[in-house]
């Protein structure tokens, strides 16, 4: 791990804990250029927005604006958990040649998709993420099943 991987890890679980404070789920992402600009950052906001798409990934690229195809190829996107599928089909349209993230044991998203699709993918395998992340699911499972689709057993 470079030291730009543990900046980019550190902003994202930054941003997790953000959401953890906010209510929400606590997995966070930004989006660093190549150059070491942080173009965007940001949090699950699903359940403070209400929003049926808004995960971390998402937030992040969403607030870093509207970039060139060129940009986004000479990024890293940053991100606490393995990215689910709708993160990961973001990922590719936009041609991020990057992902590293922070663990994948709690959620195994797309990272064999982004593989085959040429896009590197670093497992940093970080505690403090999983522990955040975990912690929350057991406080509220009901709202975690939500977020990854899984429907609440009757």
């Amino acid at each position: 791990m470079t030291f730009d991987d543990k900046l980019g890890i550190q902003i994202a679980l930054e941003e997790a804990k953000k959401g953890y404070s906010e209510g929400g789920i606590p997995i966070g992402s930004c989006l660093i250029h190549k150059d070491g600009r942080v173009l965007g950052r940001g949090h699950n906001m699903r359940i403070q927005k209400s929003s049926p798409t808004l995960h971390a990934e998402i937030s992040a690229l969403e607030n870093a604006g509207r970039l060139p195809a060129t940009i986004y190829a000479e990024c890293t996107l940053y991100t606490t958990l393995s990215p689910c599928n709708m993160c990961t089909g973001s990922a590719l349209l936009f041609k991020i040649p990057r992902i590293v993230l922070g663990e994948n044991e709690t959620f195994l998203g797309g990272e064999s998709y982004l593989e085959q699709n040429g896009v590197e993918v670093v497992n940093v395998h970080d505690d403090g993420c999983k522990e955040l992340l975990q912690k929350f699911i057991k406080e509220r499972p009901s709202d975690w099943n939500e977020d990854i689709g899984v429907p609440d057993e009757k």
